[in-house]
């Protein structure tokens, strides 16, 4: 039984020390032009996923859907979040094409967050990637407001209803008005 142990101590030990060496010889590229391996990717996609699960107890969703919600919701997602995920019929900006990894275009994607974690990522942010947090800035209410808009109207709206609402709710000092 003792070998058995000392077996497996051993052997965490060397594997480590593999990776504390590999750390520090500078090998891995952390470059934004550089992808990620397939193991770091399963890492950080798994990593990333299950953190965000265990952070979504107790955030309750309040009610969706409300057109009222959906202007407010617009003038913040238009002003903060189109520069990366675009929007119907607005491309992410330049900004956008360095980034790794590569925001999603939301008004594509069939493959959309559920309410609280769309709530949970926008306030919190995501580490090790683009996305910021805007909890620091945003009141909850707001950032349900962007949640409501980004899952129940902007994937409906066509790129002229899109370009309607810009010219109708954009914010007077936004320089796309």
């Amino acid at each position: 039984m003792k070998k058995i142990i000392l077996f497996i101590v051993l052997t965490l030990v060397v594997i480590i020390g593999v990776i504390i060496i590999y750390i520090y010889s500078g090998s891995y590229n952390v470059g934004q032009l550089g992808h990620h391996n397939a193991m770091a990717r399963w890492a950080l996609t798994n990593a990333k996923q299950e953190s965000i699960n265990k952070r979504l107890k107790g955030i309750k969703v309040p009610q969706m859907n409300d057109s009222a919600m959906f202007v407010m919701g617009f003038q913040h997602y238009n002003e903060m979040c189109s520069t990366c995920h675009g929007g119907p019929g607005v491309d992410p900006d330049e900004l956008s094409k360095g980034l790794y990894p590569r925001p999603p275009k939301f008004y594509k994607s069939k493959d959309m967050p559920g309410p609280s974690e769309a709530f949970w990522i926008i306030k919190n942010g995501i580490t090790m990637t683009a996305m910021p947090a805007f909890g620091p800035t945003h009141n909850d209410q707001k950032i349900w407001a962007i949640t409501d808009f980004l899952l129940n109207k902007m994937n409906k709206m066509s790129p002229e209803e899109y370009q309607s609402w810009k010219n109708k709710y954009s914010k007077p000092d936004d320089p796309s008005n």
